[in-house]
């Protein structure tokens, strides 16, 4: 059985920092697999945050350039979000989601709040 956990969550101040981590089990990787950090704010689409391939190759979101940093363990399976310098719109449910690389291998957790107070 697939399972993604998230964790780290939780309230912060603006301009403070979280860091979230995403472990997979039950799946395996190909080359071509990837992970990645998506985010839905209250009455907004879930929009892509950061993606990180197993090659290590990364892309982000234009406006959260500079402030999210995604990393992995593919031993682990597992990828984390650094978010630095916290802003009251980055209040979302952040998501994690894994794809093997092969069809049928998309996945997604069940999510984790990031609230930011001013």
């Amino acid at each position: 059985q697939v399972q993604l956990v998230e964790s780290g969550g939780g309230l912060v101040q603006a301009g403070g920092s979280l860091r979230l981590s995403c472990a997979a089990s039950g799946m395996a990787f190909t080359i071509d697999g990837s992970m990645a950090w998506y985010r839905q704010a209250p009455g907004k689409q879930r929009e892509l945050v950061a993606r990180i391939a197993r090659t290590g190759i990364t892309n982000y979101a234009d406006s959260l350039k500079g402030r999210f940093t995604i990393s992995r363990d593919n031993v682990q399976n597992t990828i984390y979000l650094q978010m630095n310098n916290l802003k009251p719109e980055d209040t979302a449910v952040y998501y994690c989601s894994a794809n093997g690389g092969y069809v049928g291998s998309n996945y997604w957790g069940k999510g984790t709040l990031v609230t930011v107070s001013s």
